[in-house]
């Protein structure tokens, strides 16, 4: 069962600037001006169930195995729809609102990708 799932709905003009340092960022469509070039909109959906630890993230066809969650990722992620994922593989949760996955390719991702955690 899906703890969380939804479709990226637009791409800012800037999004993948982030990609050179290993991250992307979410936003649900309400995502302030100042940030709304840099990020990945997505539909804000039902977080349902705790977001943990060796959970799985998918992003279009790419998986990447959880490696620590901020403190604030499920409440951002419920009411925002933002979070920011790390690509890192880092053990620790350096920063509340960051999704830390393992260090791998970056996925490709276009208007209608689906991203899950499960």
């Amino acid at each position: 069962m899906s703890v969380f799932e939804t479709n990226v709905i637009n791409i800012g003009n800037e999004a993948e600037l982030f990609q050179s340092e290993n991250m992307i960022i979410l936003f649900g469509s309400d995502a302030p001006d100042d940030l709304a070039d840099y990020c990945y909109n997505i539909e804000l959906n039902e977080v349902k169930e705790s977001i943990q630890e060796g959970q799985t993230l998918s992003v279009g066809n790419e998986q990447y195995k959880i490696t620590a969650v901020g403190n604030v990722v499920e409440k951002n992620l419920r009411d925002l729809g933002h979070i920011t994922i790390k690509f890192d593989g880092s053990n620790e949760a350096a920063l509340a609102g960051t999704l830390y996955v393992e260090e791998k390719k970056l996925p490709e991702i276009s208007v209608g990708t689906e991203i899950t955690i499960k």
